[in-house]
């Protein structure tokens, strides 16, 4: 695939395709080359409200829709969308530089995300509540209306997808922020719902100045729900605006996850697992293990091997057969990525392998470990969001807890030892809301996700994942009057 190949750039609102009312649109551009591959449009404040007045008539034709036709055309999108998963991830790689495995794959398991939760929803029942001879008193679950819905640029077709699925799901309508730096994806992503048969202004994709368009959003009347997935700082900001117009909001935000290698944990094995995750999406991951806590005693043979798996990787354009590993999605990510090692270098630690800017066009930048990081080095309280793998050691678990828990951050943690008790005492300890033993885990359509303290509230994913897009009415029906 070629530039030339890049998907046309529009927004969809009221079941049109359309560019800007005024025309204008931003480069996006090619991570792995630093070439122009197309220009997104971006949304005006009128583009924005007609999104909104499509959202109101499209959600009430949505929800008038019965719950197995729903399920009929979501399923419908979910075999579109597996059946042009390669084309889309080619799409995806271009704009964002992941492997095109990684986000081919990344296609399919949006498509059974959507799957999962269409099933899912046939299940949100309500209930009758036992009561007084005269009162009928029960329990029933709507559809929350219109939501508003911002998403990132890490997982093009992942963010924007957990959603538009959820949301459409539980009969809501929604107007999606994608990205504007991997806008294609989005485009085919809300083409498959909308070739599969969604109805016009259930579903609305626009794109801008994200400022703009979620100051213009959010306090609108038409929208109910409000829907974030993004870094801690912008996360407070949009949960803020979504608090002063009272209404609900369900905020995916970032992490710092700790990895506690135990003393009787298989180093090697570990290594391998960890490293893994870590070199993902070149580390740009809100889940990634970014804090490696190893005990002393498995220390040396850990980081040999880690390291080892590290030099394995093959860096370079995801479209090019082998490479394991593409660039940062862009030039912040990677001058961010640069000052967080010459900080830690600065301050003590050691890279053993990786730590210098590859030279080459486009954003790369070498899987990295680092050892004997101090305490204050910045990577130990930032969130790194690159292939970086600062490594400490430990002699007490309790002690490595207190590290693991010290931030505020608590998406995800990860804890590896073959000790059953050791084990119980990792997930009582952790303050996280996902954790993994012996691998690190990602997200899974059947298992809620999301963090506690500054990394969010709410979840995706599982039944837990539809809760924020239903509406719960009491009723009490007096009978016989």
């Amino acid at each position: 695939m070629t530039t030339d190949d890049y998907t046309p750039l529009q927004m969809y609102i009221a079941g049109e395709w359309c560019a800007a009312e005024n025309g204008a649109t931003a480069p996006v551009v090619n991570p792995a080359t630093e070439e122009v591959i197309g220009h997104v449009p971006l949304a005006t404040s009128g583009d924005l409200d007609r999104a909104l007045a499509a959202s109101v008539t499209g959600f009430q034709a949505w929800r008038g829709t019965p719950i197995a036709r729903r399920v009929e055309i979501l399923r419908k999108a979910a075999d579109l969308l597996t059946a042009r998963a390669g084309d889309i991830g080619r799409i995806m790689t271009l704009e964002q530089g992941k492997p095109f495995p990684e986000a081919r794959n990344e296609a399919v398991r949006v498509a059974n995300s959507i799957r999962w939760d269409a099933e899912d929803a046939r299940r949100e029942y309500g209930r009758i509540i036992p009561s007084a001879d005269d009162t009928l008193l029960s329990v029933r679950k709507e559809p929350i209306g219109p939501v508003a819905a911002f998403t990132p640029w890490n997982f093009p077709a992942g963010s924007p997808n957990r959603k538009i699925a959820a949301a459409l799901a539980a009969g809501c309508s929604i107007i999606i922020k994608a990205s504007e730096e991997t806008p294609g994806t989005a485009v085919e992503l809300v083409r498959c719902f909308a070739d599969a048969g969604v109805p016009a202004g259930a579903l609305n994709l626009v794109f801008g100045d994200p400022a703009q368009v979620s100051g213009h959003l959010i306090p609108a009347k038409e929208i109910r729900l409000v829907a974030f997935t993004g870094s801690v700082p912008v996360g407070k900001l949009l949960a803020s605006a979504a608090g002063a117009a009272m209404k609900p909001s369900l905020m995916e935000l970032g992490g710092h996850a700790p990895v506690i290698v135990c003393a009787d944990a298989d180093p090697v094995r570990a290594a391998r697992r960890a490293a893994t995750a870590k070199f993902f999406n070149a580390g740009q991951v809100c889940t990634s293990p970014s804090r490696f806590l190893v005990h002393a005693d498995v220390h040396d043979a850990f980081v040999a091997e880690f390291v080892r798996a590290a030099e394995e990787l093959v860096v370079g354009d995801g479209l090019a057969e082998g490479v394991k590993m593409g660039p940062l999605a862009n030039e912040r990510r990677l001058k961010a990525t640069e000052e967080l090692v010459h900080d830690a270098v600065a301050k003590g630690a050691k890279a053993v392998t990786g730590g210098a800017r590859l030279d080459r066009q486009g954003y790369f930048y070498p899987p990295t470990v680092l050892v004997d990081v101090p305490a204050d080095a910045r990577i130990m309280a930032e969130e790194p969001f690159g292939p970086l793998a600062p490594i400490v050691r430990f002699t007490d678990l309790d002690e490595a807890l207190e590290i693991a828990n010290s931030l505020e951050y608590g998406l995800a943690a990860y804890g590896f030892t073959e000790s059953a008790a050791t084990t119980e005492r990792l997930v009582r300890g952790f303050e996280a809301g996902i954790l993994s033993i012996n691998h690190c885990g990602g997200s899974v359509p059947e298992a809620p996700s999301g963090g506690v303290k500054a990394s969010g509230y709410g979840r995706e994913g599982g039944p837990e994942g539809l809760e924020a897009y239903f509406l719960t009415k009491r009723v009490s029906h007096l009978l016989g009057s």
